[in-house]
């Protein structure tokens, strides 16, 4: 009676002579968007690479990439391919998980994309203990926008990203992690420090400070306020920044207010403390969440980041009740 294990073994010698290695250039090409980049991504030459790639077209009889373009770019039934290569590696890739996960070790590298109004308020508190924990693990991470993290997540750049949510990606997974507060910082001379807390009208007599186009907070900030619908075209001069610092500088200087994220008022003064300002309930909050493809890799590692990031979070950051997540879009 021929085995399971001889079985596969014969389909897999039937594909054509197809290899991981093959599908790993084809997912590279397909990332890089140029033979050259994949090349060096992959540590071997273009003529190798192209080679290989001439190979797997020619025993498919289909042709993966449109090469009369520039950047490359996969033809209609080579992105059907490229989408069950990433699979088909993927899947490859979890044997040697699973014999790590065995071993009880956490090794090798997790990258991690994490917006910039979230990474310098909570990674600090954060990363010091994980690495201490885990020192043969190897981290890297990326202050990116959330539409960079979405991109580098779908072809596998990055493990997981920390971002506001919801995203409705429907190929990318969301594990909800905390739900911040936002907070109005106001000038010394605002009418507002007369309030105890404010509520979104209160904000629409201010000028506001905005960060720039792309950040998911600034369209989490317009939502809060209604802005769109009610700041007149006159009142609408903004400062172009990605920095929540930057826009608390502004008040400070130029007056007016500014929306903040609770995290990042953890180090301030008690002057500066004197200038914040709570929402009446609902308190208008974002949802911040891992990332992760549908199918992913390194759980362990995961798993582990999450618990550290929910370790050092006060127990009302946990708790959803009687606050309204703004949403990003």
């Amino acid at each position: 009676m021929i085995s399971y294990i001889e079985i596969c073994y014969v389909c897999i010698n039937k594909i054509d002579n197809m290899t991981l290695v093959q599908l790993e250039y084809v997912i590279a090409i397909d990332t890089y968007r140029s033979f050259v980049a994949a090349a060096e991504k992959c540590f071997v030459t273009q003529p190798t690479l192209s080679m290989q790639i001439q190979k797997l077209e020619d025993s498919l009889g289909a042709r993966i990439f449109d090469r009369t373009r520039q950047p490359v770019v996969p033809t209609e039934i080579g992105e059907e391919i490229i989408r069950q290569a990433r699979i088909a590696v993927l899947e490859s890739q979890k044997i040697k998980e699973i014999v790590a996960y065995k071993k009880g070790e956490l090794e090798g590298e997790l990258r991690i994309g994490v917006i910039p109004t979230v990474a310098p308020y909570l990674l600090p508190r954060v990363l010091g203990k994980f690495m201490e924990k885990y020192p043969k693990l190897h981290l890297h991470v990326w202050e990116y926008t959330t539409e960079k993290i979405i991109r580098e997540l779908k072809v596998g750049l990055l493990d997981c990203g920390v971002l506001s949510t919801p995203i409705q990606e429907t190929d990318l997974q969301e594990h909800p992690l905390f739900y911040e507060t936002f907070v109005a910082y106001i000038s010394k001379g605002s009418e507002l420090n007369k309030k105890k807390s404010v509520t979104a009208n209160d904000i629409l007599s201010e000028k506001l400070w905005l960060l720039n186009e792309g950040h998911c907070m600034r369209n989490q900030v317009l939502n809060i306020c209604n802005r769109r619908k009610s700041m007149h075209p006159d009142d609408a001069f903004e400062y172009n920044t990605g920095s929540v610092e930057t826009l608390k500088r502004m008040v400070d200087t130029n007056a007016g207010v500014t929306i903040m994220p609770e995290l990042s008022i953890a180090e301030f003064t008690v002057k500066e403390l004197d200038q914040v300002r709570y929402f009446k309930s609902p308190e208008p909050v974002r949802e911040i969440s891992l990332i992760t493809q549908e199918n992913f890799l390194k759980k362990k590692a995961i798993e582990a980041l999450k618990y550290e990031i929910m370790e050092i979070l006060p127990k009302r950051f946990k708790n959803r009740k009687k606050k309204e997540v703004m949403e990003i879009n």
